[in-house]
């Protein structure tokens, strides 16, 4: 199930506008950080047209630490990074379509219309996903934004799929691999502790691409435990 998150918006018809948007592709959840703007307004409900409800049933929570509870937490931004920077290191969007399971919980972080999601957020999400745009002029408004990845979304999870029957790995079940890899990476001796804090951060957000299913991440847990006992 996925469930869209505007972090501090700061114009009320952008938060119509996703609102519409998610009512076009069957999305329904809206969750709301810390809003800069009213949800409610005149401007808001003339945007959503006839999606006032999202707009009505929005939670507006004070903190994104309130996006643990999912499965998977994604974050969305126009900054690219390099190689050296993994916290921006994105899919595109079809990419991120496809890999996302389709019964987890899932956040799709939208960020501020001026300056996105920080670099800190970014770092509690679990991956991050980027439009590709003119390198001119790469930022893209919110709710056109909004409305790319919702129909990637849909083209992929809008009906029934084969492989709806199969389960997939829960966030408990990506902690316990993440955990125990971790705790591998402490037995490893390595030449300074920021090489060693990147090693952790980038098999955290391999392990979160992967979009194991339940079977795999058992395999995968039974494995590491193996490893650890030698």
């Amino acid at each position: 199930m996925i469930t869209v998150v505007l972090v501090e918006p700061e114009n009320e018809g952008n938060i119509g506008a996703v609102s519409r948007a998610m009512a076009n592709f069957d999305l329904e959840n809206l969750v709301i950080i810390k809003p800069k703007c009213n949800h409610l307004s005149q401007d808001a409900r003339r945007r959503s047209v006839h999606a006032t409800k999202i707009l009505e049933d929005a939670k507006i929570v004070k903190s994104f630490v309130t996006l643990k509870k999912f499965d998977y937490v994604v974050g969305t931004t126009s900054q690219m990074g390099t190689d050296y920077n993994i916290t921006r290191s994105p899919l595109l969007p079809h990419e991120f379509a496809e890999k996302i399971p389709k019964n987890s919980s899932v956040a799709l972080v939208l960020g501020r219309e001026s300056h996105g999601l920080s670099n800190k957020e970014l770092e509690l999400c679990d991956f991050v996903v980027t439009i590709p745009s003119s390198k001119k002029y790469h930022s893209i408004n919110l709710s056109h934004a909004a409305i790319i990845l919702f129909y990637e979304l849909y083209k992929v999870h809008g009906d029934n799929k084969i492989t709806s029957h199969i389960p997939s790995a829960t966030k408990k079940e990506k902690e316990v691999i993440i955990g125990a890899f971790s705790s591998i990476l402490d037995s490893i001796e390595f030449s300074t502790k920021e090489k060693k804090q990147t090693q952790k951060i980038v098999w955290k957000k391999l392990f979160s691409k992967a979009m194991l299913t339940k079977r795999e991440a058992f395999a995968v847990i039974g494995l590491l435990k193996k490893i650890a006992k030698k």
